[in-house]
């Protein structure tokens, strides 16, 4: 595969982050499965640094016309939705959100409520390295047929769902 697997997958992921009515779980189990969990993993995060960076820096600067013109206009309430519970305010809450599914949909909803680039990059961060790994690590263990990874997965599940009732609480 060389080269080409990590940048197809890269690329395709991105383009699932600026157009989140894509489905953007499929190409971490898909990096999984074809790159095993450290390549996978790699490409997975960076692909999110990079691409959900970008999603916030559209928002914050161009502001709500193009995303409405990326996104559409269903998805825009979603991301308008999300402004009104003042995630720049809460960093944990933010840091939760940027770990489930919506994680897209959060990074334009962020750039558009104002939030600084020194907060929103840190959450993004650290949801990233946790929330990433638990897909990843289920495909590379279905391609390869261990159960370790799909163990490790099933842990960074539980504890996802602890900082999420945590995060909840804070509400």
């Amino acid at each position: 595969m060389g080269i080409w697997a990590p940048v197809g997958i890269f690329v395709l992921r991105g383009v699932s982050i600026i157009l989140p009515a894509l489905p953007s779980s499929a190409y971490s189990l898909l990096a999984g499965s074809l790159l095993g969990f450290q390549k996978g993993y790699i490409t997975i995060v960076f692909s999110d640094i990079v691409f959900c960076q970008a999603a916030f820096f559209i928002a914050r600067y161009f502001g709500r016309g193009p995303v409405r013109g990326l996104v559409g206009s269903k998805a825009m309430k979603r991301i308008e939705s999300f402004n009104q519970n003042q995630l720049e305010e809460n960093f944990f809450l933010m840091t939760g959100l940027l770990m489930t599914g919506l994680f897209d949909f959060l990074s334009y909803a962020i750039g558009i409520g104002g939030t600084r680039w020194k907060i929103f990059t840190p959450a993004l961060l650290i949801s990233l390295l946790i929330s990433d790994s638990i897909l990843v690590a289920v495909g590379a263990g279905v391609s390869q047929g261990a159960g370790l990874f799909l163990g490790i997965a099933l842990l960074g599940m539980f504890a996802l769902a602890t900082i999420s009732g945590l995060a909840k609480r804070k509400i």
